[in-house]
């Protein structure tokens, strides 16, 4: 497994990944965003021979960052492809000069926020009703220097 930055030939891989991943009040991302997000923003992928298994996708503008996406395939769960990412990521916009990554997180995906938690992510505040199900989110932030 190898990763490496996502490239315009992903797109119809991360949109079949991103389809399986995320129900259509996930609001999912469409072909037409992974292009944009592709020149745009910093997107990695986890590939294994000729398949993506996993992406993360962060927005970088100006001086902010934000953990916007991040999805591994559910057979491909609990391999730790998800925390290679996130540190291929942080250390990617450490390079770039970014002083901190933000991300909102549903506050019922525990696993999530364990993994965010372990990386030195911390809790900065709940939005109530973040999520179109009513759910609340967590604001948390990581900093980078």
């Amino acid at each position: 497994m190898r990763i490496r930055k996502a490239l315009k030939s992903d797109v119809k891989q991360l949109f079949l990944l991103e389809k399986k991943l995320f129900s259509k009040e996930s609001f999912p991302l469409s072909k037409g965003s992974f292009r944009y997000h592709i020149k745009n923003s910093s997107l990695f992928v986890m590939q294994e021979g000729y398949d993506i298994v996993a992406y993360v996708l962060v927005l970088v503008k100006r001086k902010d960052a934000k953990l916007y996406s991040i999805g591994v395939d559910d057979s491909w769960r609990g391999q730790k492809i998800a925390n290679r990412l996130l540190q291929k990521s942080i250390e990617e916009l450490r390079k770039l000069g970014f002083v901190t990554l933000v991300l909102e997180v549903r506050v019922d995906n525990l696993e999530a926020l364990a993994l965010y938690q372990k990386i030195g992510f911390e809790i900065q505040k709940r939005l109530k009703a973040f999520y179109g199900d009513g759910c609340d989110a967590y604001l948390m932030k990581l900093h980078l220097v």
